[in-house]
């Protein structure tokens, strides 16, 4: 269990310090997501809603887990996630098409999963 924590505290750590998107934008992914859940739930209920929620998580864990493990914990490229070497270290340069394919293909397929209970 500490070995979990300690993994999610590292996870948590890039996400804060990462400089592939600037802060403003991290913070209006959450309004975004905040916004959509709240529209979703007006037009299709609770119910629908946590189960939109969840899946989307899910399948969003899924792709966060695969990106830490085919780019060592961040520290090498793999696909559109690019990392250079600094001074003080390897640096997250980018991430683009396939990370941001891959939140609307689960965006889509949350809402097919939902639509169907």
């Amino acid at each position: 269990m500490a070995r979990l924590l300690k993994e999610i505290k590292d996870d948590l750590s890039f996400i804060k310090s990462h400089t592939l998107q600037p802060q403003w934008y991290k913070v209006l992914k959450i309004f975004i997501l905040v916004g959509f859940l709240a529209g979703y739930y007006y037009l299709f209920g609770f119910i629908k809603a946590v189960i939109f929620f969840t899946v989307f998580m899910f399948l969003m864990l899924l792709v966060h887990l695969v990106y830490r493990f085919k780019t060592d914990k961040f520290q090498k490229s793999w696909l559109d996630f690019i990392v250079v070497k600094t001074d003080e270290g390897v640096k997250a340069k980018s991430i683009g098409k396939f990370y941001y394919a891959a939140i609307i293909l689960n965006a889509i397929s949350s809402a097919i999963v939902s639509q169907l209970f």
